[in-house]
């Protein structure tokens, strides 16, 4: 299920510039580059542990849909 599509998404994405939208925080924690965009504006970008530790709002969206 999910882990199966995130397996399959790393290994399509081994060795290769991937560009991944999504919801589904949880594919976007083993990312290199994440980017935070509001209202069509680039709010934060790096990967998942300096933007929950250095941006409030990725924090915040972080936070509100993983409980």
């Amino acid at each position: 299920t999910e882990d199966l599509i995130q397996r399959a998404i790393q290994e399509a994405a081994t060795n290769r510039t991937t560009f991944l939208i999504t919801h589904r925080l949880s594919q976007i924690r083993w990312a290199d580059l994440v980017l935070v965009l509001r209202n069509g504006r680039l709010e934060a970008s790096g990967n998942h542990d300096t933007l929950m530790a250095e941006s409030p709002a990725y924090r915040r969206i972080f936070e509100t849909m993983d409980d």
